[in-house]
């Protein structure tokens, strides 16, 4: 029989740091944990958990991530190992390399995209 892939999702429900509405930030950001950026951000970004751009988020950086939720403005190249998604008011100017790709309707990628190759097995001997 086949077996069931679980579903990597972005965990917006615990937050380790947030760069907030009113905050301006410029250099290089190293998270472990989950980041929501509702502020401006210049510079890189690599996190090893999850990223979640919000509404008023403004992210001019490379980033790199497990998982990534664009639901304010990216511009920059992103690497993502796991689940992008681009919210409806998300939008994405760059390059992306990622392992599954949701784009939202309404929402706006400009960029080239590349896959991570991912291995099906028939089940067949």
């Amino acid at each position: 029989m086949f077996s069931k892939k679980e579903k990597e999702t972005v965990n917006i429900g615990k937050v380790d740091t947030i760069i907030g509405k009113e905050t301006n930030f410029q250099g290089n950001i190293k998270a472990h944990g989950t980041l929501r950026v509702d502020g401006k951000v210049e510079g890189e970004i690599d996190c090893q958990g999850d990223v979640v751009i919000g509404e008023s988020g403004i992210v001019t950086a490379e980033l790199k991530a497990k998982n990534l939720l664009v639901a304010g403005f990216i511009k920059g190249n992103v690497n993502v190992s796991g689940k992008l998604e681009i919210a409806s008011s998300g939008k994405l100017e760059g390059d992306i390399s990622t392992g599954s790709l949701i784009i939202d309707d309404g929402a706006l990628f400009q960029g080239t995209c590349k896959m991570a190759k991912v291995t099906v097995s028939s089940g067949e001997n």
